[in-house]
């Protein structure tokens, strides 16, 4: 009679289990990045917020609103937005939302880090806004697509 073999033989699972070894490998540091992305996600809707009120203040005036006038909630009270400041310099407005930096691996418990965006007023009393790539201190691999380049 013949012994037929049930189950795996050790070399076997010792290949599944290197196999899935080097796939965690590869798939964690990936998925870290994913979710630091998502956060990120977070300071923009923040400054979009912020986006509407100018907009429909430049708009109505055709003047830059002053601070209080913005209208802005300077104190957010969330997981990754510490502040948000706003300026009207003369070349247009800027919008700076400053992120914990708890929420970039590597970014410390020290100071917050930046996410700009900043407009151009336009003669139809309307504002172009461009994410500013060079944020300072976030690397651009964990800035939403449209602020990377």
């Amino acid at each position: 009679m013949q012994n037929v073999q049930k189950g795996f033989t050790l070399i076997e699972l010792m290949i599944v289990i290197a196999i899935v070894g080097i796939l965690a490998a590869i798939a964690l540091p990936a998925y870290q990045d994913y979710t630091v992305r998502a956060k990120m996600s977070e300071p923009l809707a923040a400054l979009a917020e912020a986006k509407t009120t100018i907009a429909e203040y430049y708009s109505a005036t055709g003047n830059l609103p002053s601070l209080a006038a913005a209208g802005i909630n300077s104190n957010p009270d969330r997981e990754v937005v510490a502040s948000i400041v706003y300026t009207s310099p003369a070349a247009g407005p800027l919008l700076t939302a400053r992120v914990k930096a708890a929420v970039i691996p590597g970014g410390g418990s020290g100071t917050a880090l930046e996410f700009l965006l900043s407009g151009t007023t336009r003669s139809d009393r309307s504002i172009d806004w461009k994410c500013k790539p060079q944020t300072s201190g976030i690397e651009p691999k964990y800035l939403p697509a449209n602020c990377r380049g």
